[in-house]
Formats: structure tokens, C-alpha cells, sequence
């Protein structure tokens, strides 16, 4: 349980140094997200996006694991 709350406070602490360069970055925004615009519809659906952050999310479960 120890190790477990000391992962997630460096990544807390790493998503906080790295907030304010994310918005800089404009991730919603990819290049393959799926965006149809109307004069009364809004529809986006972010497939890049959501593939990116899947593939850091497992990224980061591997290197958590490697490391146990």
C-alpha cells in the first residue's frame, strides 16, 4: 500500500509540474480526431487523442510493473 501511495504522489506531482505545458500543446486537438460541425450540431469524437493517452497509460502500467 506504501508504494502504491508513493506512485501516485510523484505522478501527481509530475502531471503538476507539466499542467501549464499542456495547454500549450493542444491535445484535443489532433491530427485524426473526428470533428463535424453544424449550424445547430456539434459532434467530436477524439480517436487520436483517446489512442495516445491509452498507449501513455500503458506505457506507464509496464513501467510500473517492470519495476515491482
Amino acid at each position: 500500500m506504501q508504494k502504491i501511495i508513493i506512485y501516485l504522489g510523484c505522478f501527481i506531482m509530475v502531471i503538476g509540474f507539466v499542467w501549464p505545458f499542456l495547454s500549450h500543446i493542444k491535445i484535443g486537438q489532433l491530427p485524426g480526431d473526428i470533428l463535424f460541425k453544424r449550424p445547430s450540431f456539434t459532434f467530436y469524437f477524439p480517436i487520436t487523442t483517446c489512442l495516445l493517452l491509452s498507449l501513455i497509460w500503458m506505457l506507464i502500467a509496464w513501467l510500473l510493473k517492470i519495476t515491482k
